[in-house]
C-alpha cells in the first residue's frame, strides 16, 4: 500500500525529509541529472517567479513514510498549462501501480488548475528516430502506458529535431487533453512550446533552434500520432486518485463517554459526538485516525502547573458517584487558595456549573491527545484534520476552568504547531474563547480571532470585548468580533469574511479553528439563526484560504441539528479546498530564465552518445533506466 501526497514547500520536517528522499532517487536513477539541479529542488518550490513556473512534487509513500515514487509537475499559469518533468518509482517498487496512480493524480491536479492540458517528453519507438531496437521496445512500452491514460505524441512538427545533427533518439512532445476532448489550437501550441524550450532549455539551444521548432507547428488544430494500440486514442476521463490532502483526518475522543454529568439540564452530553458521527459517516470524506498519547509537557506549556496538578488530583480523589461544584470564589484574596481541595475549586473555576468528577480529567486529557494527534497529521502533510472531542476546551484559561471546559485542547494544539511557523486561531463558537485569548494574549506568533455573542448578554460575560487587543508583543494580535443578539447566516458570513481577511493578512503556516455549532438556530445556549446551508457556506469560506487546517470541536448542544450542521460544514470545506489551486501570479516577461532546470523525467533521458548533451543544462546525455510506468525525458 502507498499514499500519495503533494509536497508544497520545505518548511516542515516531513516535507524536508520527503524532498531529500526524492533528491536521493534522482541521484540513484538519473545519473545524467546535474547535482546542482538536484540541489535546487527546494529552491524551485519556494521561488516560482525566478524559474517562471511553479514546481509541485507528488510522492507515493509507504506506511513508514518512505518515498517509493514521485512526480514533479511544473505549472506555467501565464499560458495555462502543466509540464511533467519527472515521473519515477524507487527501484524496488517498480510495477506496483505507483506510476499509474501518480500520473492520474497529476492529471487531476492539472484539471483543477484550469489548464489546457498536460505536456511532457517521451522517447520514440520509431526506427527513423531511435536506432537501437532494445531501446525502441522500452520506449514503445512507455508510450503505450501514456496512451492508456489519454496522452499521445504531437505529430507533424520538428519537435524531434536534436540539438546537434545526428544525435539519436530525440524525444516526442506528448499532449494530454485531460479527458475533455478539446483540440489544441496552433497559436496556443506555439506559445506553449516556446515556453517549454525557453524556460527549461533556453541557454543550451543553438541560435534559431527555438524559432525553427515553434514555427514547425503548422496544423490547426494540432494533430496527434495514430494510436499504437488498435482501438486506442479515445478520450480518457480523469480518474480521481485518493491522496493524503484530499481526505480529512478524523480523530475522535474514544474516552469521551466516561465524562457524563447525569444532572437534569446538563447539555454537554455524550450524545453530541454520536449525533455528529452518524452524519459524517455518510460523507465519505473522512479517514479515521486513532489518537495517540502525548506527554503532559504539552498541557503544561499553556496551562499553569499548579492548576494542572489541582485538576488531576481532585478528579482522582472524588468519589465515583459525586461531583464537586465550586461555591466559594476568592474575590477578596486570590493569593491564598483554600487548603481543602473541593473548596479550592472556586479558586480555579469561573462559574458554578462546571463540576469536577472522577472522569473529568481523563476525558479532558484524552481530548488534548486527539487535538495533538490532528496537529501531527498536519505536520505529516494532511491538509485538514478534525478533532471531534468532548469535553470542549476554549473556556479553559492558563489557570482556570469553566464553561464545560477543563483543558484547552485548541490552545495546546495551536502552541504545538507554532514551533513550525505562525498559527492563526479562529474561534467560531457562539461564546467567546476567553481561554484561548488568555493563553496567547501577549504573543505575536499566534493570532487569535473570535466571533461570538457580545459579552453583555453571552457567556462568559467578562471577556470578549472589542478593546481587548492583546498586550506587550501580542498587542494587535487578539481580535474580538462581538456580534449582536440576533444574527442570521448572511450577517455571520460577513463577519467571517472580515475575520478571514485578517487571517490572510497574518499569513500563518497553520489555521486552527475552534468550531462550535451553538451558533445554529434553536441551540439552547445561543440566540443566532444559522442553518445547515450557512455552515456549508462558512466551510467553503475557510477552504478557500488553502491553509493546513485543524478543526477542534467546541460547543453545540441542539442534538437534532448537530449532525446536519457538521456534515454541511465539512462538505463545504472539502468542496472549496478541492478548488483551491493557489497559483502564483505569472512571472513578468522580463523574468530570468531558469537557473537550473532538471534533466530527464521518469527515467532515461534521451539515449545518445555522451558527446551530444541533452537539452537540460549540464546533463551528460547517458541513457538511464526507467520504471515500468515510464515518464518524460530531457532532450
Amino acid at each position: 500500500m502507498f499514499r500519495i501526497r503533494r509536497i508544497r514547500d520545505c518548511t516542515l520536517p516531513s516535507e524536508r525529509d520527503a524532498v531529500a528522499q526524492v533528491q536521493q532517487i534522482l541521484r540513484e536513477q538519473f545519473g545524467g541529472v546535474p547535482e546542482e539541479d538536484i540541489a535546487h529542488l527546494p529552491e524551485q518550490l519556494h521561488d516560482p517567479l525566478r524559474f517562471r513556473y511553479r514546481t509541485m512534487i507528488f510522492t507515493a509513500t509507504d506506511g513508514r513514510n518512505r518515498v517509493r515514487g514521485f512526480a514533479i509537475l511544473l505549472h506555467m499559469p501565464d499560458l495555462r498549462f502543466c509540464y511533467l518533468d519527472f515521473l519515477s518509482a524507487a527501484r524496488l517498487t517498480m510495477g506496483h501501480g505507483i506510476g499509474g496512480a501518480l500520473y492520474e493524480r497529476l492529471r487531476e491536479e492539472a484539471l483543477v488548475l484550469g489548464t489546457v492540458g498536460l505536456f511532457f517528453e517521451s522517447l520514440p519507438a520509431d526506427p527513423a528516430l531511435c536506432r537501437k531496437e532494445s531501446e525502441r521496445a522500452e520506449n514503445r512500452a512507455r508510450l503505450m502506458f501514456y496512451e492508456r491514460h489519454g496522452a499521445r505524441p504531437i505529430a507533424g512538427t520538428a519537435y524531434e529535431t536534436p540539438l546537434r545533427p545526428g544525435a539519436d533518439c530525440p524525444p516526442h512532445l506528448l499532449f494530454d487533453d485531460l479527458g475533455r476532448g478539446v483540440a489544441l489550437r496552433r497559436d496556443q501550441a506555439r506559445a506553449i512550446v516556446r515556453a517549454i524550450l525557453e524556460r527549461k532549455y533556453g541557454p543550451h539551444c543553438p541560435p534559431g533552434y527555438i524559432d525553427e521548432v515553434v514555427e514547425s507547428f503548422r496544423d490547426d488544430p494540432i494533430r496527434l500520432h495514430e494510436p499504437l494500440k488498435r482501438g486506442g486514442g479515445t478520450t480518457v476521463p480523469v480518474q480521481p486518485v485518493p491522496s493524503v490532502e484530499k481526505r480529512i483526518a478524523l480523530v475522535v475522543n474514544d474516552r469521551h463517554e466516561i465524562h457524563h454529568v447525569r444532572e437534569r439540564g446538563y447539555v454537554e452530553a455524550p450524545v453530541r459526538v454520536e449525533a455528529i458521527l452518524r452524519e459524517l459517516d455518510k460523507t465519505g470524506l473522512f479517514e479515521r485516525i486513532e489518537p495517540r498519547h502525548f506527554a503532559d509537557e504539552h498541557v503544561r506549556a499553556v496551562h499553569d502547573g499548579e492548576f494542572v496538578d489541582f485538576v488531576k488530583r481532585v478528579c482522582a480523589v472524588v468519589d465515583p458517584d459525586e461531583s464537586v461544584y465550586p461555591y466559594v470564589f476568592p474575590i477578596r484574596n486570590r493569593t491564598r487558595p483554600p487548603w481543602d481541595l473541593p473548596t479550592r475549586a472556586g479558586y480555579y473555576c469561573i462559574d458554578t456549573f462546571t463540576p469536577l468528577h472522577r472522569n473529568a480529567w481523563p476525558a479532558a486529557r484524552r481530548a488534548v491527545d486527539c487535538a495533538l494527534t490532528g496537529a501531527d497529521r498536519l505536520l505529516e502533510g494532511v491538509r485538514v484534520a478534525y478533532a471531534l472531542v468532548r469535553p470542549p476546551g476554549h473556556h479553559a484559561e492558563r489557570r482556570s476552568f469553566g464553561g464545560f471546559c477543563y483543558l484547552n485542547s485548541t490552545a495546546v494544539a495551536a502552541h504545538y504547531l507554532s514551533r513550525h511557523g505562525k498559527v492563526a486561531v479562529l474561534d467560531l463558537d457562539y461564546h467567546h474563547g476567553n481561554g484561548t485569548q488568555d493563553v496567547f494574549y501577549d504573543r505575536d506568533d499566534v493570532l487569535t480571532v473570535s466571533i461570538h455573542g457580545h459579552p453583555r448578554f453571552a457567556y462568559p460575560y467578562f471577556t470578549g470585548f472589542i478593546d481587548e487587543r492583546g498586550a506587550g508583543r501580542g498587542a494587535g494580535y487578539n481580535v474580538n468580533l462581538a456580534l449582536r443578539e440576533q444574527v442570521n447566516g448572511t450577517q455571520y458570513g460577513s463577519a467571517l469574511d472580515g475575520a478571514l481577511r485578517l487571517v490572510a493578512r497574518f499569513a500563518p503556516r497553520f489555521l486552527v479553528v475552534a468550531l462550535g455549532f451553538d451558533t445554529a438556530k434553536g441551540d439552547p445556549t445561543g440566540s443566532w439563526d444559522l442553518r445547515a446551508a450557512d455552515f456549508a457556506a462558512n466551510g467553503r469560506r475557510l477552504g478557500r484560504l488553502g491553509l493546513p487546517l485543524l478543526v477542534v470541536q467546541e460547543g453545540g448542544y441542539l442534538t437534532r441539528a448537530l449532525g446536519s450542521c457538521a456534515r454541511a460544514f465539512f462538505k463545504g470545506l472539502a468542496e472549496s479546498s478541492a478548488d483551491v489551486a493557489g497559483a502564483p501570479k505569472a512571472a513578468p516577461a522580463g523574468s530570468p530564465a531558469p537557473a537550473g532546470a532538471r534533466a530527464a523525467a521518469a527515467a532515461p533521458a534521451r539515449s545518445r552518445p555522451s558527446t551530444n548533451p541533452p537539452r537540460t543544462p549540464g546533463g551528460n546525455g547517458e541513457a538511464r533506466k526507467t520504471s515500468p510506468a515510464g515518464g518524460p525525458t530531457a532532450r
